[in-house]
């Protein structure tokens, strides 16, 4: 008997249209939304892992998951070796370098707080500019407005946040999205499975 095709899926807000899209795609994934503590569910002939969005590329990248859904700017800054068969158009969003609206005129090495620091680090040194990256988890709008940092590089939607903390986009690091990524060798050794689900999947986003 073959093993289940097994599906790395984010908690959070990509998972409802996820559930639309992979109804549109023959799999009702309805299961997924339910308020149970089960991280592990059998849904249609799959096995989904219900996990943090950090931590979907590395069950795939490791062999836990055949495939598995997350968004660009955690793939950026994991660097993981996965491949990416399909963008899903679902979470679309800018990273950006953001600051004060209000802000003096700036010297010496720059100081930026993001919960992305190799991102940060990596955009500010393409750019032959020295910075100074502070790694923080939550509420990164906060920094500038209390002095831990000059600026934030952070993901925007639709900007009302960082207007109603008084701060401006600067410059667009990325345009970010939720895209599918694929185990190399399960891609491979296990093509049968997983591409008629990639195909599917394909189907129902055109």
């Amino acid at each position: 008997m073959t093993d289940p095709l097994t599906i790395a899926v984010p908690k959070g807000r990509v998972l409802k249209p996820l559930c639309r899209l992979l109804s549109a795609a023959g799999v009702d994934a309805s299961a997924l939304l339910t308020d149970d503590r089960a991280l592990v569910r059998e849904i249609g002939g799959h096995r989904f892992l219900l996990l943090k969005p950090d931590d979907v590329p590395t069950y795939v990248e490791y062999g836990a998951a055949d495939l598995g859904v997350c968004g660009r700017d955690v793939l950026r800054e994991r660097e993981c070796d996965l491949l990416i068969p399909l963008d899903l158009a679902i979470g679309r969003c800018r990273m950006v370098v953001a600051g004060p609206v209000e802000r003096g005129a700036q010297s010496g090495v720059p100081r930026i707080a993001t919960k992305y620091p190799r991102t940060a680090a990596a955009h500010f040194a393409k750019k032959g500019v020295q910075a100074e990256v502070i790694y923080v988890q939550g509420s990164v709008e906060l920094a500038p407005l209390v002095g831990l940092a000059e600026l934030i590089v952070d993901l925007v939607e639709t900007g009302e946040t960082l207007v109603k903390n008084g701060l401006e986009v600067i410059e667009q690091v990325a345009l970010v999205s939720t895209v599918l990524v694929a185990n190399r060798a399960a891609y491979k050794l296990r093509a049968a499975t997983v591409v008629p689900f990639v195909d599917a999947l394909r189907v129902a986003l055109a």
